[in-house]
């Protein structure tokens, strides 16, 4: 990608960037809608039957009116397919922030992005570490956003547990969502990340959230059961529905460690992806 920033190379990462947000914030995926159907079809309290017909109902209008599905629209996390074609430079991820600022005036995205310390707004979602920016080789050069709201974040956990605490990953996982209860906005998306790193199990987890969630392995399932066992329901209110899914991702790791990491999710798991135009 060449120096200057009005090259057609970064226009078009701009442009699609710019694209998968509005996408993301706007269009629930078809199979979270498909499994919040399936809950409402199924869920047997009245409440919770009446909470997820209100969040049904939100993606009807947020689709009609073309406006982001929920008001925190999150902060920008993009995923990036990169073919061996295409140079690794300063100027992609110039490229990646100017289609940030776009979304923000365009969908328009709420300016969440501070400073953490003096918490000054620069007012386009953009600045040190953001958007947070994650490269994988790939055939095709495709962009997935991944906004992700502070309700659901603040509650996200990480444990380094001991190699011979393997049976207490679902205790840790059930245990993140007890103590979250209402306040990440269920029913759930949970990405779960074993293995790897400290950082690593982190990043496992979010990148869990991109996977679909129509099926679940027997981990999977078990894990989601055990959440949906805490009644807790959708907004908290109660019911038997909590997460609609559970997504784990696995990597290595020390002998002498066990990573865990679970990143919640609301039920507006947004995520998108666009290819770019070249």
């Amino acid at each position: 990608m060449q120096n200057t920033p009005n090259t057609p190379l970064f226009e078009a990462v701009a442009d699609a960037t710019c694209r998968a947000l509005q996408e993301a914030e706007v269009h629930l995926p078809a199979d979270v809608l498909r499994a919040l159907q399936r809950a409402e079809e199924r869920e047997p309290n009245p409440v919770a039957r009446s909470e997820l017909r209100n969040i049904l109902r939100n993606v009807e209008l947020a689709e009609e009116l073309r406006l982001p599905l929920c008001q925190d629209t999150g902060v920008p996390v993009l995923y990036v397919s990169l073919p061996p074609d295409v140079p690794l430079s300063e100027r992609l991820y110039a490229a990646l922030a100017e289609g940030v600022r776009r979304a923000t005036e365009r969908v328009p995205l709420r300016p969440n992005v501070v400073d953490p310390l003096t918490r000054e707004n620069r007012g386009d979602n953009t600045g040190p570490g953001m958007p947070s920016v994650h490269l994988r080789p790939g055939e095709r050069f495709a962009i997935t956003a991944l906004p992700k709201g502070a309700g659901s974040e603040n509650v996200s956990r990480i444990g380094m547990l001991l190699p011979s605490e393997r049976e207490g990953i679902e205790r840790f996982v059930v245990e993140t969502v007890l103590r979250a209860g209402g306040r990440p906005c269920p029913p759930l998306v949970l990405g779960v990340g074993i293995g790897g790193t400290f950082d690593g199990s982190a990043a496992l987890a979010k990148e869990a959230l991109l996977s679909p969630i129509d099926t679940m392995t027997g981990l999977e399932r078990r894990l989601c059961e055990a959440v949906n066992a805490l009644g807790i329901g959708p907004m908290g209110l109660g019911g038997e529905t909590t997460a609609l899914a559970v997504k784990v991702r696995q990597a290595d790791c020390h002998t002498a460690s066990l990573p865990v990491a679970v990143n919640v999710q609301c039920w507006a798991c947004r995520r998108a992806t666009v290819e770019v135009r070249r």
